[in-house]
This record gives structure tokens, sequence and C-alpha cells, in this order.
């Protein structure tokens, strides 16, 4: 539900304010990046305690 409130802002906000749209596509890039950061160190940390996996190792390492 908040994420819907904020994408109804967002699209009033780009309408009202056109460069607002570069501060939202930022916004959303660091987002995904940050989430895309923890995931990996998760899977990294996880990946310690398991058994050695190959196909795992050479994704995660990337």
């Amino acid at each position: 539900m908040i994420l819907g409130l904020f994408f109804i802002l967002s699209g009033i906000l780009i309408v009202l304010f056109e460069p607002f749209l570069r501060a939202i596509v930022a916004l959303l890039l660091l987002v995904i990046g940050f989430f895309l950061m923890s995931m990996s160190y998760y899977y990294k940390k996880i990946s310690k305690r398991s058994v050695d996996n190959p196909y795992v190792d050479f994704f995660i390492r990337f």
C-alpha cells in the first residue's frame, strides 16, 4: 500500500515538476543497488556455512 502511494505521489510530482523525474530515477537506482549489494552479502555469508556448491559460488562471486 505504501509503495502504491509512493508511485501515485511520484506520478503527480512528475506532472507538476518535470525535473523531479531525475530524482525519482536516481532514488530508484540507489535502492535497487543497495538491495542487490545486501542480498549478495547475505548469500555470501550463507554460502560459507553450507556445503561448497560451484554453481552458487560462481554466481555469488560476481
